[in-house]
């Protein structure tokens, strides 16, 4: 059965990349992109887009029906940073918003369903290096609460109900094509940005903070590999540890400092620096590399590189 998709939240980071590669595999009538605002001048352009509340169930399904979609890319939520200053509102959105596409799954309205996790289900008494599959998961914000309840949301209607609902615990995503979201990982995109623009940048968390972080070619490529993969594959259905690169501030400084040498940064640690400090320096992915052959591409040096001669075309 063709592929007809619909994804939610398709204006956000990882929503504009994703739903273009979509198009470009599937065909852009196959893709309907939707948010509760309108996307990018390309995305409106290239293909269908629905004005749609990812929390509304009977709005979701009358756009499913319209379309004839079988799969959903569930990407709407509230990010780490702006969801500790507005907890009961990205509890709602992160939460209602899984719960209304997981149950449109079990009503059989669609077939398959993607969300994504996040590196936030650790804590602060999780292993901080190579952090595995399966540890203690702690986590201390709002975001990392909502991601590990909906974790096991997804596990729960696999097993109870059948659903085909996959997942990806997502590392800091960097990409030049849209600016930063409201993330604790944001500092990562903001500096290649303020580099081209000013040759300066103050980091709000400390230089030594070292994090998992990704490429969003990387990030793209890995969501489509799950969903194209056998579900016999897919051995774990709360949400597969993902990884790419790991990296302090200061390394990624000194990598841009190859290509722009008078580039200078200044350390400022803000609120964000404790929900670093919470989170794992590296992760272990070997079970989506084993299970359905996962593999990375770019590493510091080259993202660097990609990033700032995207952002000096712009």
């Amino acid at each position: 059965m063709e592929n007809r998709i619909l994804v939610l939240g398709a204006s956000g980071q990882i929503g504009t990349e994703l739903t273009q590669k979509l198009r470009e595999l599937y065909g852009n009538q196959h893709v309907i992109a939707s948010d509760i605002k309108e996307g990018t001048s390309d995305m409106m352009a290239s293909g269908p887009f629905e004005i749609l509340d990812a929390t509304d169930k009977s709005s979701i399904l009358q756009v499913i029906q319209k379309h004839k979609i079988n799969q959903v890319y569930l990407l709407a939520a509230m990010l780490s940073a702006t969801a500790e200053k507005f907890p009961q509102k990205a509890w709602d959105l992160n939460m209602n918003s899984l719960l209304a596409v997981l149950d449109l799954a079990k009503e059989k309205h669609i077939q398959q369903v993607y969300w994504p996790s996040s590196i936030a289900v650790f804590g602060p008494t999780t292993p901080k290096q190579n952090t595995p599959q399966k540890t203690i998961m702690e986590p201390s914000t709002v975001y990392g609460i909502s991601k590990l309840s909906g974790e096991f949301w997804c596990n729960y209607y696999h097993q109870k109900f059948g659903v085909d609902v996959r997942s990806l615990r997502y590392p800091g995503i960097i990409s030049w094509k849209t600016k930063p979201g409201g993330g604790t990982t944001d500092y990562a995109v903001d500096i290649y940005f303020k580099a081209l623009e000013e040759k300066k940048f103050t980091c709000f968390l400390s230089e030594d903070t070292r994090l998992p972080m990704m490429y969003m070619q990387d990030a793209v490529n890995a969501t489509i590999q799950l969903m194209q993969a056998k579900s016999s594959e897919i051995k774990i259905r709360t949400s597969y540890n993902l990884a790419a690169i790991d990296f302090t501030p200061k390394e990624i400084a000194d990598e841009i400092k190859k290509h722009i040498p008078d580039f200078t940064i200044e350390y400022a640690p803000d609120s964000r620096q404790q929900i670093a400090d919470s989170w794992p320096s590296s992760i272990d992915d070997s079970e989506a590399r084993n299970d359905w052959n996962w593999k990375h591409q770019f590493d510091l040096s080259s993202m660097t590189l990609e990033m700032l001669k995207n952002l000096e075309k712009k």
